[in-house]
Formats: C-alpha cells, structure tokens, sequence
C-alpha cells in the first residue's frame, strides 16, 4: 500500500477540523514521531520547546533553518499530518513572515502556527496591528502555494504578558478576521475561559494546550467545543522528568531503583524494527 501523498495529509488534516474534537500529540524525534502514529493518533505537530530541548538549547534559540529541517524529518517520518510549531515565523517585519512561512510550507507539513510573541520581556507582544499584518501576511503566502496548508493564529499573552482574557479573544478574533484557520490562546485553564475563547471565534475552531493535568477528559473538552488539544512540550518533559530522577538518583544516592519497570530494550527494537518497513514501502 503506498503512503499518503502531502496531498493526501493536507486535505486529511483539514477535514479534522470540520467537526468532532482530535488530540494532535507533539513528538520531538523520528522515534517519538513513530510511536506516536503507532498508537493511532490521526494527526501530528512539532514542539519548538522539545526540539530545542533534545539539542541542549533553550526554547527559542534554535535557527530557522535547523527548525526547517527538523520539520521536513518529522513529516518525513510519518503517514499522518503535522502542524508546524513555528514560533514567531523567524522575522518581525509581515514580509519575513512571508518567506519563511513559504519555506516552511515545503517541508510538507499540513498546518502551522503564527504566534504574536515578540521574544522581547521589555515588549513581550507585537502591537496589534503588526500582529495582524504579520498574520495577512502568512495567510497570503500559504494561499500563493495553493497548498491548503491551515493557519493557526496565536495569541501569547497569557504565556509571556498579561493573562487577560478579553484582551486574548480580541486578538484572537483579530487574527481570524486576518486569515487564520485554527486559533489558539496557549494558557487558558478553566472551563469558564475554554467555553468563552469558543463562543467568541466561532465557527473556527480553536487548538486547546493541556500542559498539565487540568482535571478534564477528551470527552469533557470535546464537549466545552474544542475541535483540537496539543500537549506542547510537556511529552518531551515527561521523557525529561524521568531522565533528570533516574540521572539524580545514580548521582546522589548510589542507587537504581528508578530503573524498575523501565520498558525492556527488546520491546523497543522490536518495535522500531519492524515498524521501519511500514515508513520505508513504496
């Protein structure tokens, strides 16, 4: 059976968000990446904060480039769509944007995201009106391709600046009227903020971040109205999180305890290498 075409991922991952409510994991490497879709998860997207992470760098200093190419390895890497974590677009003026929205395009992701983060603690978001014409700007590059790629538009300020919620679905709305396909306000918690961003951009939907464990099922966000929830980079964390105790444990008591109940090398190679047919076939 041969792989879906781009193509084929692209008009997949937009019929997702037509109705009913999907969770879109974030894999950091081609092994995540795999195991991942093993499990029957239908669609993908990157983590910047993972990426960064797995190179000992901090979340936002990796180049444009090495996110491009780490991107391509990813979509490479598996039959399902993958939403592109871009950050900021890699450029302040709208025409940056652009290009490099282009460039990210080619890798053959089905989806990407705009945020409004400036990178800047002095000024954390971009004025609204270049975040808009940041986010017209993306939206007629992808449309110059005639990819189908979806948009998602997103706003920051409850992660980097302020966590008021008016001021998010004003922006939120903004950058719907600008284009955007998919909107998100990474930090929202409660249903109260959930059900309001919701109702505000309908009848787009909207991408909720679980980042911990708020105390909701699938179930129960499908039905607040969330089409889409990410984990951001909390899987790489968890990786992270035993790595650190297993690391501090040897280091500080002399002891391997951590070590029980670890999965058995054969399960993984196993794993990994009869999978390796299914992502090699023609």
């Amino acid at each position: 059976m041969a792989a879906p075409s781009v193509s084929d991922k692209r008009n997949a991952f937009r019929k997702l968000h037509e109705s009913g409510c999907f969770v879109i994991p974030n894999p950091w490497d081609v092994g995540s990446t795999r195991y991942l879709q093993h499990l029957g998860f239908k669609a993908l997207a990157s983590t910047s904060a993972g990426f960064a992470f797995a190179l000992g760098m901090a979340d936002g200093a990796v180049s444009r480039d090495m996110v491009l190419a780490h991107i391509a390895e990813i979509v490479a890497a598996s039959d399902l769509p993958v939403n592109a974590d871009y950050e900021g677009g890699f450029a302040h003026d709208p025409q940056g944007v652009a290009e490099n929205v282009r460039l990210c395009v080619e890798t053959g992701v089905a989806g990407l995201s705009i945020e409004d983060a400036t990178g800047d603690a002095a000024k954390p978001l971009y004025d609204l009106d270049q975040a808009v014409a940041r986010m017209r700007a993306a939206r007629s590059a992808i449309d110059k391709t005639g990819s189908g790629v979806l948009l998602t538009g997103r706003c920051e300020t409850f992660l980097v600046a302020k966590p008021d919620l008016a001021f998010a679905i004003e922006r939120l709305k903004a950058y719907s009227d600008a284009g955007a396909d998919v909107l998100y306000a990474p930090g929202i918690r409660t249903r109260e903020q959930i059900e309001a961003v919701v109702k505000a951009v309908a009848p787009k939907p909207i991408n909720l971040l679980m980042p911990a464990a708020l105390g909701f099922t699938v179930d129960e966000i499908a039905a607040m109205g969330v089409r889409r929830i990410s984990v951001g980079s909390t899987m790489a964390r968890v990786a992270w999180t035993a790595f650190i105790n297993a690391a501090k444990e040897i280091a500080e008591k002399g002891t391997f305890d951590s070590f029980k109940g670890t999965v058995p090398h054969a399960e993984l190679n196993t794993f990994f290498r009869d999978d390796l047919p299914k992502r090699t076939r023609t």
